[in-house]
C-alpha cells in the first residue's frame, strides 16, 4: 500500500491501523483499479479534472486515484476541482484549506447557479436536475481551461443502481449512469472510477480518516426526492436479503439484448432456425 513507502502521503497521514481499516482500503483500491482497466480510462500522460464536492464519495476518489497514481498504477495528472455553486451556507473555506494541507494540485471556481436554479425552478420542484446540468457545464469549461482530457466524477456503486431504479420507475426505460462516456461536444471523457465501489464503503473510508465531510443538502431541496425513495427500497431489499445490491449490480453487467423487448439492440425480425423441423 501506499504508506509501505518511507513517505507517506497527507491523504493517509492517520490512517488507522486496524485490519478491518486496511481491508476496507484494499478493496476500494482493487475495485477502483478494476474499474479503470475494464472500462479503459487509462490515457498514459493526461491530465483528469477530478471533481471534489467535500462528500465522502469524492474524498475516497481523491485518495483511490492519488494511491494508485502514487503506486505508478494510474501514469496521468491529477487536479482536484471544488465548483461552489453559492449554495447559502456554503463552508468555502473548507476545501482550499484542506486540499493546501494536503499537497493535491486544485483549481476552486466560484460560480453563482444557485441563484439561477432558484429563478428558474417552479415553487415545490427540486432543484437537483437543473443544478447539475449548469455544474456540469461549468466543469466542461474548467476542463478544456485546464487541457483536461476527462471529467472525473464520484459516483459508486450504489448510485447507478439508484439510477437504473428511477429510470425503471419513472422513466419507462433500461438504463443507468456509464462508468465511461464521452460528452455531447466529443472532446471530453466522463469517468467513473468508483463504479464497483459500496457507498457504505465510501462512508466508512472517509469518516476514518477524518476527511471534513461538507453535507451535499445546503440548499435544502433534497427531502422526498425520487432517489431517496429508491435507496428506501433498496435498503430494505439489502436489509431482508444481505448481498442484494451486489446482485442487482451485477445484473447490470450481464445484459441479454436477446431476452428483452428492444428490436433496436436486437434484430427479432432477422432471426431464424438454424435448424428447422421438418414440416409436416
Amino acid at each position: 500500500m501506499l504508506d509501505e513507502r518511507k513517505e507517506i502521503h497527507p491523504l493517509f497521514e492517520g490512517a488507522p491501523s486496524t485490519i478491518d481499516f486496511k481491508k476496507l482500503r484494499k478493496r476500494i483500491i482493487r475495485q477502483t483499479r478494476e474499474a479503470i482497466e475494464q472500462y479503459g480510462m487509462v490515457e498514459r500522460g493526461k491530465k483528469w479534472l477530478v471533481c471534489l464536492s467535500g462528500g465522502k464519495d469524492s474524498y475516497t476518489l481523491l485518495a483511490a486515484l492519488t494511491e494508485l497514481q502514487w503506486r505508478g498504477l494510474l501514469p496521468i495528472e491529477i487536479l482536484a476541482c471544488n465548483l461552489d455553486q453559492g449554495q447559502p451556507n456554503f463552508p468555502a473555506t473548507v476545501l482550499p484549506e484542506f486540499l493546501k494541507k494536503m499537497g493535491v494540485p486544485n483549481r476552486i471556481e466560484y460560480e453563482d447557479t444557485y441563484s439561477i436554479v432558484k429563478e428558474k425552478v417552479p415553487a415545490g420542484r427540486t432543484y437537483c436536475a437543473m443544478c447539475s446540468r449548469l455544474r456540469r457545464g461549468n466543469l466542461y469549461r474548467i476542463a478544456r481551461e485546464e487541457g483536461c482530457s476527462a471529467v472525473v466524477l464520484g459516483h459508486h456503486r450504489d448510485d447507478m443502481l439508484e439510477t437504473f431504479f428511477m429510470n425503471l420507475f419513472h422513466g419507462g426505460r433500461l438504463a443507468t449512469m456509464p462508468p465511461k462516456l464521452v460528452n455531447d461536444e466529443g472532446d471530453l471523457f466522463v469517468y467513473r472510477p468508483l463504479a464497483h465501489v459500496a457507498e457504505a464503503d465510501c462512508e466508512k473510508f472517509a469518516k476514518s480518516l477524518n476527511y471534513p465531510i461538507i453535507p451535499c443538502d445546503l440548499c435544502g431541496s433534497q427531502d422526498g426526492l425520487q432517489r431517496q425513495q429508491v435507496k428506501a427500497i433498496l435498503d430494505e431489499w439489502e436489509k431482508n436479503s444481505p448481498g442484494r445490491r451486489q446482485i442487482l449490480f451485477k445484473s447490470l453487467t450481464n445484459a441479454r439484448p436477446s431476452h428483452l423487448l428492444d428490436e433496436k439492440l436486437f434484430d427479432f425480425n432477422s432471426l431464424v432456425r438454424p435448424n428447422p423441423a421438418e414440416d409436416k
